[in-house]
């Protein structure tokens, strides 16, 4: 049924975690702003909340981490842009850990698009953020003048017909490259990083033709992959996902153009199933319980 959802008025605790971050203005100060039918309300960062659609594309795990990357190593960044940004995981969690920062973001579907602004104002952030609808790749979407100290991506991993595509087209243009692969992120990402600059993406990194997408696609855009983490979604496994901070190469000094710090794994869960206990801190840093 649509209607309030129960218990979600800002509180100072959450599942017993005390709360960080500012109060929002959430069902206080917009009692219009509903959960419909087929919609869903969701904790996403301290405080915030985000609007969902029950069997569209939920933020995942990919998501969370692309904004916790890029903002750890850009953390002075002073705006933000955000490419195919979705119903705005990445891009709220951006604004939770860069307090008073701008952001853009920028995705081509009309429904995602509609939820996206629904959060933002649920979450108080309408000054903060100038939502766009459009495909980034075209040119009168972000002006040629525009560039960002942080860009931040979580690109569709799979060409067509690669894989089953899903029964809901905003899943399929999450997972799918529809409108753009990591190629085009990188090219439009270099096209828009102020000088020095940051872009932090996440990609996978199983099978070894995908990681060497990701390669390709910056060495193409002049971008550098200085550091990169794979990602572990359970103790023992190999890893199936990478996050990547990379930089233009003309902002390097010569000698690590083509230098790439490869940390350690990010274990997601243990071999048990429990959350790993890095992983718990991880979430903690964006205001998550653990």
């Amino acid at each position: 049924m649509s209607g309030r959802p129960k218990d979600i008025s800002p509180k100072s605790h959450f599942r017993g975690y005390a709360i960080p971050g500012p109060k929002v203005p959430g069902d206080l100060e917009h009692p219009e702003l509903i959960v419909e039918e087929g919609e869903s309300l969701d904790v996403l960062c301290g405080h915030y909340r985000i609007f969902q659609l029950r069997k569209g594309h939920r933020y995942s795990t990919d998501d969370i981490l692309t904004a916790w990357y890029g903002t750890s190593w850009c953390p002075t960044a002073s705006s933000v842009l955000d490419l195919g940004s979705g119903v705005g995981t990445v891009a709220m969690i951006a604004a939770w850990r860069l307090p008073n920062v701008p952001v853009v973001t920028v995705e081509a579907q009309s429904e995602s698009v509609a939820l996206a602004r629904k959060s933002i104002r649920w979450n108080g952030l309408e000054d903060r953020f100038d939502v766009r609808e459009g495909d980034f790749r075209d040119a009168d979407v972000i002006g040629p003048e525009e560039h960002f100290d942080l860009v931040l991506g979580s690109p569709p991993y799979f060409p067509r017909g690669t894989g089953i595509e899903g029964d809901h087209p905003q899943k399929i243009a999450c997972r799918f490259e529809l409108r753009g692969s990591i190629s085009d992120y990188c090219q439009t990402a270099v096209a828009h990083i102020r000088i020095g600059g940051t872009f932090a993406c996440v990609f996978p990194v199983t099978p070894e033709e995908q990681a060497e997408r990701v390669r390709d696609a910056a060495r193409s855009a002049g971008l550098v992959i200085i550091r990169q983490r794979p990602i572990v979604l359970r103790e023992g496994e190999p890893p199936l996902l990478g996050l990547f901070v990379m930089m233009r190469a003309i902002d390097l000094p010569a000698g690590i153009e083509h230098q790439t710090w490869h940390e350690p794994p990010l274990v997601i869960r243990s071999a048990e199933g429990e959350v790993h206990p890095e992983y718990a801190a991880v979430k903690l840093s964006f205001g998550f319980p653990p």
